[in-house]
């Protein structure tokens, strides 16, 4: 029989301050995941999950890098606890991914042509005016004009 742990995780320093934001976005995506999908597509139903979950990632980001308002263990702690999205954290501190909305619009298997998603193409290289990613409905993260 495993053992079972009865030691909690401890909490860091500041989180006081960001759990109210990080409960009400949980709460949200409680509620995008309980949201009835009738006559929706199926790819339609995990678009607000998607985008829930990359600004609770931005939250997390924009705090830590941008504004330098929490610390870097309380950073770590959100991270490992399921908060934000380390992968998606990751692509945003490289150059051209800085607005990138999910990982699947830069993977090339899963767009026809063994490209990456067209939420990705910059707007004023598109024919097309208006667009939404298949996969998350973004309208476009391509970083730059």
């Amino acid at each position: 029989m495993p053992k079972v742990k009865t030691n909690r995780v401890k909490i860091p320093e500041g989180w006081e301050l960001i759990e109210p934001t990080l409960r009400e976005l949980q709460a949200k995506m409680r509620e995008a995941e309980n949201d009835p999908h009738d006559g929706k597509r199926k790819c339609e139903t995990l678009w607000p999950i998607f985008k829930i979950a990359h600004q609770k990632s931005r939250y997390i980001f924009d705090l830590y890098y941008r504004r330098k308002e929490i610390s870097k263990e309380l950073y770590e702690f959100c991270l490992d606890q399921g908060y934000a999205d380390r992968n998606l954290i990751a692509k945003w501190k490289k150059p051209g991914y800085e607005r990138l909305c999910c990982l699947r619009c830069m993977q090339p298997r899963d767009h026809n042509f063994q490209t990456t998603c067209v939420c990705r193409v910059p707007k004023n290289l598109r024919e097309e005016k208006v667009i939404e990613c298949v996969h998350c409905g973004c309208r476009g993260c391509a970083s730059g004009d």
